[in-house]
């Protein structure tokens, strides 16, 4: 498996994680995970990382992991090599240190704001337990969920945004897109009776940029370039591959 590094330095290292690779081990699938790539780049670093007790029981290992990716969705992941480099990543993303901006294509023009927050708190699907919901209806913990976004190019039929969440629930940014009424182009499991349109065969989403902190206080930000399927679809909504500061 090979998977892109966009930046590396003792501590960190930062990958584009490409589409249908899962951030760890589900407990489920047998399919080599990014966890695995790391710990096999990465042998010195292998014990990095905390551990994870699944419903059932099963204890997996994550190597290097300190946040993680949908499998669907690609785009930038930082991974870490030390100890103290995950501490100190783990609690950037707890103070709401790490900025994460996703482009998102959506079905649907949105009539009348352009840009907005979607405040609505996620718990489980009743109908499916693969799923998350943000209805009133939704089963266990309902969790509070915060999603900033915003319309950058537009068709007839489709939206381009930039989507920006300020919590980290399952499925956030799928789920809340699906609960404004634009659910997310290819998504399975929250748009299963949409075309794949944009000629997708996959999730339109993409963890785009990172802004972040590096541990001797410098800022640092990294862009994820678009796959080609991904980037032929932007330019039909005017995006230039750069975003605003």
């Amino acid at each position: 498996m090979e998977i892109p590094i966009l930046y590396e330095d003792d501590d960190i290292v930062a990958i584009n994680k490409p589409v249908g690779i899962m951030s760890h081990p589900d407990g489920h699938s047998t399919d080599e995970t990014v966890s695995d790539w790391f710990a096999a780049h990465y042998p010195k670093s292998k014990d990095v990382g905390e551990e994870q007790t699944l419903v059932n029981g099963t204890v997996i290992t994550r190597p290097g992991i300190v946040h993680r990716l949908d499998r669907d969705t690609s785009g930038i992941m930082i991974l870490a090599k030390t100890p103290e480099a995950h501490a100190f990543y783990k609690q950037a993303f707890q103070e709401h240190e790490m900025h994460k901006t996703y482009l998102a294509f959506v079905y649907g023009v949105f009539k009348e704001d352009k840009k907005g927050m979607i405040d609505l708190a996620i718990g489980r699907s009743r109908k499916d337990f693969r799923l998350r919901s943000a209805q009133r209806l939704a089963k266990g913990k309902m969790r509070d969920a915060l999603t900033h976004w915003e319309v950058i190019g537009e068709t007839p039929t489709h939206s381009m945004l930039t989507v920006e969440p300020l919590t980290g629930r399952t499925h956030q940014i799928r789920v809340h897109l699906k609960a404004v009424h634009h659910p997310i182009v290819g998504d399975p499991l929250y748009a299963p009776n949409h075309p794949a349109d944009l000629g997708f065969k996959r999730l339109g989403l993409h963890a785009f940029r990172l802004e972040f902190p590096l541990q001797s206080g410098e800022k640092m930000t990294i862009t994820a370039p678009l796959t080609p399927d991904l980037a032929a679809a932007a330019e039909k909504f005017g995006f230039t591959g750069e975003l605003k500061a």
